[in-house]
């Protein structure tokens, strides 16, 4: 990160911790969103299966998938217009212009990974999921983010989708003017007292 995007955001947020008019904290807050505010489609790709196969083959097993998955991922968001924020762990997180670019590039991931297992023993196969959301969201030197949408699409694509799934929020798939070519099915999605409305995404034809 710019280390010195990073002192600035981090500043200004002691500032307003330590802010103790209402006033003064609305203007600190105020300067954030106008210095790192945007609107963005946020994804985010979490590996399925971490517990159990670290468990069952040990961590550097895992985490040289978790190497592969970072070498397949990040030219296929560059393709499809995403900006990759960051991995963590065994996350990929990005974001993107529009929405049909997010899809559509979760496919070709799945897609990816789909055709790579196929050169791999079963052991060695990476399965992904996908959440995908849409807000106003707080970006910091183009390598941490931070918003509701960002909190939604973890949610999604951690806690709620499955290997093989891509999980969109009801608010991003609005933000498509086109004709969809892919399927939706809606979904009800509660996470921590938390419903989400969403839909999963059907990608793979009959």
């Amino acid at each position: 990160m710019d280390k010195k995007l990073g002192k600035d955001f981090q500043d200004k947020l002691l500032r307003f911790s330590q802010e103790i008019d209402d006033e003064g904290r609305k203007k600190i807050e105020a300067e954030l969103w106008n210095s790192y505010g945007t609107e963005r489609v946020v994804f985010v790709l979490d590996m399925s299966g971490f517990s159990l196969l670290t468990r069952k083959y040990g961590i550097i097993h895992y985490l040289s998938m978790v190497r592969r998955m970072q070498l397949i991922s990040e030219p296929i968001v560059k393709t499809y217009n995403g900006s990759l924020i960051k991995y963590e762990a065994d996350n990929c997180f990005a974001v993107f212009p529009d929405t049909l670019s997010a899809v559509h590039a979760a496919i070709a991931l799945q897609l990816a990974f789909d055709a790579s297992n196929l050169l791999t023993s079963d052991d060695f196969d990476v399965h992904i999921a996908c959440g995908i959301d849409y807000g106003k969201i707080l970006i910091i030197g183009n390598e941490d983010c931070f918003g509701d949408a960002v909190n939604r699409a973890c949610k999604l694509g951690e806690d709620v989708a499955a290997g093989g799934e891509i999980l969109v929020t009801q608010d991003a798939i609005k933000t498509i003017t086109s004709e969809l070519d892919f399927d939706l099915r809606e979904v009800n999605v509660s996470v921590s007292g938390l419903t989400i409305p969403s839909y999963a995404v059907g990608y793979r034809k009959e």
